[in-house]
């Protein structure tokens, strides 16, 4: 992160190891970006529809009570169809970042030596303390799964009902 960002919280510090010369250091694309960019070690080609593993060479300790999530560049989503996956770095691991890349367009994709391929997010997480119950208390959602609110489902139609405009006496 640029030293000139008003957004850097320097009580936080996170320690980056380099694992080879080819890896680059990430970077804060603008003084309020969000995510800090990862840039690929490497040269490598996503078949179309396909997936692959991108090396960063580098290694990062996330500081406690985060994690790093490891997001796509909107470029590459809505230009390429380029997305992330298994994008979650523990504050405990300590081994090579790599990122999997997900091709979801018609023609393969080439990725150079230090493109930036995706961002890194840090957040900050919350651990509750887990108790088992019989039964959970209820909602107007309840057990309303996809699409339950949105529009069709029960949870839906009795926020409509509430909210239904009361006839003037």
């Amino acid at each position: 992160m640029s030293e000139s960002s008003p957004i850097l919280d320097r009580k936080l510090e996170m320690e980056i190891q380099l694992l080879s010369e080819k890896a680059t250091l990430p970077t804060q694309g603008s003084a309020y970006a969000a995510g800090m960019d990862l840039y690929s070690a490497e040269d490598k080609t996503i078949p179309a529809r396909g997936r692959a593993l991108i090396d960063l060479r580098l290694s990062i300790a996330v500081p406690a009570e985060h994690y790093g999530r490891i997001a796509p560049r909107s470029g590459l989503a809505s230009k390429h169809g380029i997305q992330t996956g298994a994008g979650v770095i523990d504050s405990d691991y300590r081994g090579p970042v790599m990122v999997l890349l997900f091709n979801h367009s018609d023609v393969e994709f080439e990725v150079k030596h230090g493109d930036r391929i995706a961002q890194l997010i840090l957040e900050r997480i919350s651990l509750p303390a887990l108790r088992q119950v019989d039964t959970l208390p209820t909602t107007v959602r309840g057990a309303g799964g996809f699409g339950s609110t949105g529009g069709f489902g029960t949870a839906a139609k009795k926020h409509k009902l509430d909210h239904e405009a009361e006839p003037i006496s």
